[in-house]
């Protein structure tokens, strides 16, 4: 029997303000796929204080680099379904209203004054937080802003006050910051600045626009890419064409909605129904009738089945190893700088999408890893080993779990020596030459250019 809880859920699954209690039997599966518990998890909606295993490291060890690449926070759909009214969300900030955080006062005080900023070409025109009495589409929402809040101030009590990442009089230079140009990834990026480096000095903020979601930069030229990425969405279209469950429940709100049933299919509703269902909002209604939870949890359900199928077929892997490359090689020439003694650029940090998260957790071989939440982070940190100064290490966290050693590249390694990190250099030669082994070239450009037969 599934019980679908109305209060907030926690990372964990439980309800906090539940008393009752069904004992698990702790030597059966748990169920293939419960769309409501996936759900919530996506949503990540702040609640109780989250458990990170950030900073951990044996006590010779010294940080020296830490790279975030995070997803923007909850947002308003990019989507409407037609003839229904549109989720009825504010998203003016209030600090009386939840969720919220200490810190969301100051945060409202400290961004109009960020005039002295310098931000790249068209950031310089976005707002520095989301002020409409109605969400426009894709803008942050509180609730997007709370979390990465919490995000930046988990970060700093890790980092900060217990690595001394950065000391007090950092410089513009230690910083690396960059986004695309959406509202919501800047938006998030400064929120979770905010907490990191609280009341930060304007002058010191160089924000770098990123105008490809992959954040290939200059290196977005790979014809095999776009090849992987075309047979990755036919794989998709095959896999909902043969779901009946999932075309009788699209007829069935068309219906309600009014519409044709390609025409509700092309507005991506769980794009929608998501937003709805992550702010507790009742979904939209007709004269015909209303969409309902079971409509919700059919459409979630094949989701969760495509991200599944999507790890099995390897079209998405092929895709994702040759999309992440420009960012990964950026990241790994950063950290030789850095373990070279460069004291430039010790805390980076990427604002960007779910479409930037998911194919580097891909590409690094992090097949467990869920779909990238609302403000999901990913991060690399560089440790130096005290008793050998010349040896550098890398452990790599997502959303606070340590998944190092489910990477492609370190398994091995694992299990053959106690380490609790990864040698840096298996890291530079994953990026620098293993990731194109399986097109059975040497380099990024020909890998861009050789089919697979």
């Amino acid at each position: 029997v599934h019980l679908i809880p109305v209060n907030p859920i926690r990372e964990d699954g439980l309800n906090p303000k539940s008393r009752k209690r069904i004992m698990p039997d702790l030597l059966t599966e748990p169920p293939a796929i419960d769309p409501v518990y996936e759900a919530h998890i996506y949503c990540n909606i702040p609640t109780i204080a989250e458990r990170s295993m950030e900073g951990h490291a044996p006590h010779y060890f010294k940080l020296v680099s830490v790279q975030v690449l995070i997803r923007h926070g909850d947002r308003y759909p990019l989507y409407a379904i037609p003839k229904t009214k549109r989720p009825d969300i504010d998203c003016m900030l209030l600090p009386s209203r939840r969720p919220s955080h200490p810190q969301l006062e100051a945060f409202i005080k400290h961004m109009s004054k960020g005039s002295a900023a310098q931000m790249d070409g068209s950031l310089s025109s976005l707002p520095r937080y989301p002020s409409h009495s109605l969400c426009e589409m894709g803008e942050l929402t509180q609730t997007g802003v709370v979390q990465h809040l919490r995000n930046g101030q988990l970060l700093r009590e890790i980092y900060i006050n217990k690595h001394k990442l950065l000391l007090s009089d950092w410089t513009a230079k230690q910083l690396y910051l960059e986004t695309t140009g959406k509202s919501r990834t800047l938006q998030s990026a400064l929120a979770l600045l905010y907490t990191f480096l609280p009341d930060f000095d304007w002058k010191k903020i160089n924000m770098r626009h990123q105008w490809s979601t992959i954040f290939c930069s200059g290196s977005c030229d790979c014809p095999m890419r776009n090849h992987y990425l075309e047979e990755e969405q036919r794989r998709q279209y095959s896999l909902r064409v043969k779901n009946n469950d999932l075309e009788k429940i699209y007829v069935d709100m068309a219906k309600i909605v009014g519409i044709p049933t390609r025409q509700l299919r092309a507005s991506n509703p769980i794009d929608s129904l998501l937003c709805y269902f992550c702010h507790n909002v009742s979904f939209p209604c007709t004269k015909t009738g209303c969409i309902s939870m079971e409509h919700f949890k059919v459409i979630k359900r094949h989701q969760l089945e495509d991200e599944r199928e999507r790890q099995e077929k390897k079209l998405y892997f092929l895709y994702a190893l040759l999309a992440t490359h420009p960012l990964l090689n950026q990241t790994v020439n950063r950290l030789q700088r850095i373990a070279e003694g460069k004291k430039e650029e010790v805390f980076v940090l990427y604002s960007a999408h779910d479409v930037t998260l998911s194919p580097v957790l891909s590409a690094l071989g992090i097949t467990e890893a869920r779909f990238p939440r609302f403000a999901a982070r990913l991060v690399f940190e560089l440790w130096q080993d005290g008793k050998r100064p010349k040896e550098h290490f890398i452990r790599i966290l997502y959303n606070g779990a340590d998944v190092t050693f489910q990477t492609s590249f370190c398994k091995d390694y694992y299990k053959r020596f106690s380490k609790p990190m990864c040698p840096l250099e298996k890291f530079v030669n994953f990026v620098r030459r293993d990731m194109f082994l399986v097109f059975n070239s040497t380099s990024y450009y020909d890998a861009c250019r050789r089919r697979l037969l």
